[in-house]
């Protein structure tokens, strides 16, 4: 005989039982998804080189991921930044960019590089076992 049981998943939003030290700023996320930031990845790295520079010799320092939470802080409200000027400057180029990266696999393909051309890869042969199998 099977009983019922309410479900465990709540419909509520997630809040973090531990929330953030007070010294540690407030920042919101960037909102975007992969493509997007990939998309302005170049961009992020050249703006914002100060901020990750100053964010990897604190992890460099410390392995401890608290040490370093101000720097990363200011690392993403840099990178907010600059993707709130890109949406402002060239919104319909930059859109365009990042929807060709999702439409097409974000530039990823399955091959290896230095492969044989003429050989099909590695994860397209049909029957990959050559030889027998000791039992």
């Amino acid at each position: 005989m099977s009983t019922f049981k309410t479900g465990s998943a709540s419909t509520s939003p997630y809040v973090d039982p531990t929330p953030l030290p007070s010294n540690v700023p407030h920042v919101d996320e960037l909102g975007v998804t992969s493509a997007p930031l990939k998309s302005a990845a170049f961009f992020i790295g050249a703006h914002c080189k100060d901020y990750n520079d100053d964010f990897m010799l604190c992890k460099q320092e410390s392995a401890d991921p608290a040490h370093c939470l101000k720097e990363g802080r200011r690392v993403t409200r840099c990178a907010a930044d600059l993707i709130e000027k890109m949406r402002a400057s060239c919104a319909e180029t930059y859109d365009a960019h990042w929807h060709c990266l999702e439409s097409n696999n974000q530039g990823l393909k399955k091959t290896i590089p230095g492969a044989p051309t003429h050989k099909p890869q590695v994860h397209e042969l049909t029957n990959p076992i050559y030889k027998r199998q000791q039992k």
